[in-house]
């Protein structure tokens, strides 16, 4: 077997005080560079985008895992054991395989094990804060109407998303054979508290001069948990002579067989990751159970959008203080949720015709406000946001009032259909454009109906100008997301029904 450029994660450093890593983050694809400048913006790394869309890597010290935890762009985050940037594969299936069961044995799992206990740890005490905080607020407070049915409607619709995933929580690239055999546990995508950095640092020292669990549960006394594990493989190419199946299969018996872990698909302590594009292998430790994206939302709709695309489009559109932001189909509230809670210095509206929707939104905002009381931190100051019921093409809203429109549109499957699109999608961005501030107004647009969109923008080209589009994959649909700039075009005035 040849490898070449194979890169590690990096060793531990004097006194074990400062672990550096290579961390892996799923992002949703299309937005891997608006990761990589808040991974720039926030962690003072410099991030390197992967030939495999949707992935980007990025070096940290280990006690910085919950500012990691925090970010706003990213899915999915997982330690790099190794990466082979040019594997060579063998063309014989028999051969291939073999290969891949031998690298496990030659593979630097020291340090990224360390970190993944560091993760759990971290995950334990955050969540010993969280029981301590509902047990304290419970006693002052009955939970709202929204609470109670917080459960019930987050199991019957978290599914509707429109992002699909895999049964570990993750979206596969376009294309890509995804199986999950043997296999990993991590941590939840909460938000950390502002003392988890310090506790990261101690955790870190107290472990430094140990072997970590999962290496220990071979040699202490029979007494020490035996490591529950799968391995899941992500295959993207059509050079391989094997499947995704195969190669997690044969990769996972010799994990089982080098660390005498239990192999357990669904309760596993432990997932070890084997992402295979073309040539490029990188293997990893999973850090999170569950997508990031499911931070801001309990009350799902038929397309609820994920709060890691909400903020790649709020981004896109550059929010300044004091800007007026507005979500005329806000659905379930995920966009006007992630710009309230990130841009707290603007002024979020949302909206939609549906009176269904709209009460999800408002549960959604009622949930957020719940959980920043929950917090250790004193009063909660409340979030800019409001809800309204309206009509998108006849807005309650003066003429030239709005700063940014952001907005995820019918796509014309789920919720509307295609050719109700040719008429509404000219209206909205008639009365877009109405609302929007001449010159400096922007708004950011996603849809799947890219004929129809383009139609109506070409008539519109006195009020719209298209700066950019970002090309996204949304539950497996190829979609755009559009940047346009206002003109200074002064738009017709709000006629009177009143």
């Amino acid at each position: 077997m040849a490898e070449t450029e194979a890169a590690g994660a990096p060793a531990l450093g004097e006194e074990g005080a400062e672990l550096a890593v290579v961390i892996g983050a799923t992002v949703p694809t299309g937005f891997e560079l608006t990761a990589a400048e808040e991974v720039q913006e926030k962690l003072g790394s410099a991030a390197r985008i992967s030939r495999d869309r949707g992935k980007i890597y990025f070096e940290v010290p280990a006690r910085g895992l919950p500012q990691v935890h925090r970010l706003r762009s990213v899915d999915n985050l997982f330690v790099v054991v190794q990466e082979f940037k040019d594997y060579q594969f063998k063309e014989n299936k028999e051969d291939a395989l073999k290969d891949l069961e031998d690298l496990v044995k030659k593979l630097p799992w020291t340090d990224p094990l360390k970190v993944w206990e560091l993760n759990n740890s971290l995950k334990k005490k955050k969540t010993k804060r969280k029981k301590h905080n509902l047990q304290s607020t419970a006693s002052k407070e009955k939970l709202n109407d929204s609470g109670e049915e917080e459960g019930t409607d987050q199991k019957h619709n978290s599914k509707q998303e429109d992002c699909a995933q895999n049964s570990a929580g993750r979206e596969p690239a376009n294309s890509q054979d995804t199986e999950e055999t043997e296999g990993v546990a991590s941590q939840n995508g909460e938000e950390e508290e502002d003392n988890e950095q310090s506790d990261a640092k101690d955790e870190l020292q107290e472990g430094s001069g140990s072997e970590t669990k999962a290496s220990d549960s071979k040699t202490s006394e029979g007494k020490a948990k035996v490591l529950k594990f799968r391995v899941t493989c992500n295959r993207a190419g059509d050079k391989h002579c094997f499947t995704s199946n195969e190669a997690a299969r044969d990769f996972g018996g010799a994990v089982q067989e080098h660390f005498q872990w239990k192999a357990d698909m669904t309760n596993f302590d432990v997932e070890v990751l084997l992402n295979i594009h073309n040539n490029e292998v990188v293997v990893g430790i999973a850090l999170t159970e569950e997508s990031l994206h499911r931070r801001n939302i309990t009350h799902f709709g038929p397309t609820t959008l994920r709060s890691t695309l909400a903020y790649g489009m709020l981004r896109l559109c550059d929010p300044q203080p004091t800007d007026i932001i507005v979500d005329p189909m806000c659905g379930t509230c995920a966009i006007p949720i992630e710009g309230a809670t990130e841009w707290p210095s603007c002024y979020h509206i949302a909206g939609d015709n549906n009176p269904q929707a709209v009460k999800r939104a408002a549960n959604n905002i009622c949930s957020l406000l719940k959980k920043n009381e929950d917090k250790e931190s004193s009063t909660s100051m409340g979030i800019p946001l409001d809800i309204i019921q309206w009509d998108i093409c006849n807005l309650p809203l003066r003429t030239g009032s709005v700063d940014i429109i952001v907005t995820d549109m019918p796509f014309g499957k789920r919720v509307g259909s295609k050719k109700k699109n040719w008429d509404l999608y000219p209206a909205c961005l008639t009365e877009m454009g109405r609302i929007c501030t001449p010159g400096t107004g922007r708004a950011v647009l996603l849809t799947q109906d890219k004929k129809c969109f383009a139609k109506a923008l070409s008539r519109m080209g006195h009020i719209w100008r298209k700066a950019q589009t970002v090309w996204v994959n949304v539950g497996g649909l190829h979609a755009a997301v559009y940047l346009l700039k206002r003109t200074w075009e002064r738009a017709e005035e709000k006629r009177s029904f009143w």
